[in-house]
């Protein structure tokens, strides 16, 4: 089970922490990948960011140098700090996780997914 929190409403140019946080036998039994993506109206699911287990991490173009990802193995929890933000930003964020360790930026290889948080930019 994957539990995405952290959303709310940010003017442009703000900042919000997302956490994502892992549980169940799943999750203990792998050494799992993280995803980030996000879903607005009418637009299909982005990929934003990714994180190994071991901390190895990729970013796509629309978000480098604004968002960066880590986690907390210990305690089964992913973060995305997200700076900088854009009214473009604005969208569904949901958490991925995969049973293999590395990353990857397509959603299908995203075996468990989060309900979702609501990040609102304003102006």
């Amino acid at each position: 089970q994957l539990q995405a929190s952290g959303g709310g409403l940010v003017q442009t140019g703000g900042s919000l922490r997302l956490s994502c946080a892992a549980s169940g036998r799943t999750f203990s039994n792998y050494n799992y990948a993280m995803g980030w993506f996000r879903q607005a109206p009418g637009k299909e699911r982005a990929f934003l960011a990714a994180i190994s287990w071991s901390g190895r991490s990729t970013y796509a173009d629309s978000v480098k140098g604004r968002f960066t990802v880590s986690r907390d193995n210990a305690k089964n929890t992913v973060y995305l700090q997200m700076n900088s933000l854009k009214l473009e930003d604005t969208a569904v964020y949901l958490c991925a996780g995969r049973r293999v360790s590395e990353v990857s930026n397509w959603r299908y290889d995203y075996d468990y997914w989060g309900q979702g948080t609501q990040v609102t930019v304003s102006s």
